[in-house]
């Protein structure tokens, strides 16, 4: 019954995308700044790593009740505590993407489709 809602359009959320190995590894390339703020038991935090599955993203995944570190970064980066986050960048030019919703929207614009990484 809560299937329908951990995917990204409230359906099945389609099949895993294909792609070449040369596009496995641009998007791969694409997916090496990029990491979630999360925590196992989060059903907003499993919606997106659901989608990151689906989407075969390597996607580093922090979770913040495992690591302090963690934890700090998130507070000390995006302002807030709350999961999941997505960051997005390195450095100060990082960008702190709150809301699993909007997560899984950006992934799946950016990494869905013909399986390219898209700007």
């Amino acid at each position: 019954m809560l299937d329908s809602w951990f995917t990204p359009t409230g359906g099945s959320g389609g099949p895993a995308v294909e792609r070449s190995p040369e596009q496995q590894a641009r998007v791969d390339a694409e997916t090496a700044s990029l990491a979630l703020y999360h925590y196992e038991s989060c059903m907003f935090c499993a919606r997106v790593r659901r989608a990151i599955a689906r989407l075969k993203l390597n996607i580093e995944l922090r979770d913040i009740l495992r690591d302090a570190g963690h934890r700090r970064d998130l507070e000390a980066g995006g302002g807030r505590s709350t999961v999941p986050c997505m960051k997005i960048g390195e450095g100060q030019n990082a960008r702190w993407m709150y809301e699993s919703a909007d997560i899984v929207a950006w992934l799946e614009k950016k990494f869905g489709g013909s399986g390219d990484a898209a700007s």
